[in-house]
């Protein structure tokens, strides 16, 4: 069970405030403020990262949880750190200072945006189930269908049903599902007494990318049978 609450975006059962919030509400919440937090100066992303990160705590997720979802923002900002201080190197070899390996204020900003936008992103996934979501896709589609048909001319040739939600609610839920799958391959390696670096990273990536293909070919698979049996 810890290991399983331990993976990133993952949804959790417990009932808090956010849960209650409709889900059509949080989807369309989701990108005006992911958008926001890219214009934002760099006082009120710290401001909105502490935020956040008490809202978060107040509706039920604690604060472990909070810096597990935010692993793949921490991977992302060292791999732009890394890039970033090996071109200064390059730039200026032979006479680069300390000074390259200083993080710049541009990347700083960047580094921020990318860690409020993965909360905001990690408050839908705690809360909201993929069944959830899917219903929320569909819903939200469905509706921009029927404003559609009802326009002159191209309205008679928009369907009401949808068809884009499925392809959409399944990425959507397949992005916890990968985080759950490194989890559950990462545990195994250090019960092996595995240890950190780049085999583990060479071993592992391979054994993702097979059982997360595997995955998408049981679903495909499960939808394809389904729409065969609705038919």
């Amino acid at each position: 069970m810890a290991m399983k609450s331990a993976a990133v975006f993952r949804y959790k059962t417990e009932k808090g405030p956010l849960h209650k919030l409709p889900i059509v509400l949080k989807l369309l919440l989701l990108l005006p403020l992911s958008v926001l937090c890219m214009s934002l100066p760099l006082f009120l992303l710290a401001a909105g990262i502490i935020s956040i990160a008490v809202i978060a705590f107040l509706c039920g997720f604690s604060y472990r949880e909070q810096l597990t979802d935010l692993k793949p923002a921490l991977f992302y900002a060292l791999l732009m750190y890394a890039l970033s201080v090996f071109s200064l190197i390059v730039e200026r070899f032979p006479s680069f200072s300390v000074s390259v390996f200083l993080p710049m204020a541009g990347f700083i900003h960047i580094a921020l945006r990318l860690v409020l936008i993965i909360q905001l992103s990690a408050l839908l996934f705690r809360s909201t189930s993929s069944i959830e979501i899917r219903g929320g896709i569909i819903a939200i589609e469905c509706f921009f269908r029927r404003c559609i048909s009802r326009l002159p001319v191209i309205g008679k040739h928009v369907s009401s049903a949808p068809r884009f939600a499925q392809n959409i609610s399944l990425f959507l839920s397949f992005i916890p599902e990968i985080f759950e799958t490194w989890s559950i391959i990462n545990f195994a390696w250090r019960a092996r007494a595995g240890k950190n670096g780049i085999i583990k990273t060479k071993t592992l990536v391979f054994v993702l990318i097979s059982l997360s293909m595997e995955k998408a070919m049981r679903k495909t698979n499960a939808i394809t049978a389904r729409r065969g049996y609705d038919k």
